[in-house]
């Protein structure tokens, strides 16, 4: 009996690491590509119109690495239409409102982009 009650903690040990370790890595995504056309920069971010399955969508991006926004000054509307290869993560940001409510914000942030 004492042997069975000690596998069962240990499986149970095991699962609660395993479940720890899987949660822990939520916020953490890999850089992705995409194809986009530059769309402009208002207050909120960075706008590209990116085409899938033959349909048009705004992705915005909020951040933008040092390095790209010296090689790109996309504050001009001169690359306003430019195509670009644009390589991005996003990162889930998780903050309470007053009553104590999460609320979850995704944040798109450029790494490289790529004159196309």
């Amino acid at each position: 009996m004492k042997i069975f009650f000690l596998f069962a903690g240990i499986v149970m040990l095991f699962f609660s690491l395993t479940s720890f370790k899987i949660s822990n890595n939520t916020n953490l995504q890999d850089e992705q590509v995409i194809d986009g056309v530059y769309d402009g920069h208002e207050d909120y971010g960075y706008n590209f119109i990116v085409t899938s399955a033959d349909e048009e969508h705004t992705i915005t991006f909020q951040k933008v690495d040092e390095e790209v926004l010296k090689a790109f000054n996309l504050e001009e509307k001169t690359l306003v239409g430019t195509k670009f290869k644009i390589t991005y993560t996003t990162k889930i940001e998780v903050t309470k409102d007053d009553d104590g409510y999460e609320d979850e914000t995704e944040i798109n942030t450029i790494k490289k982009l790529e004159k196309l």
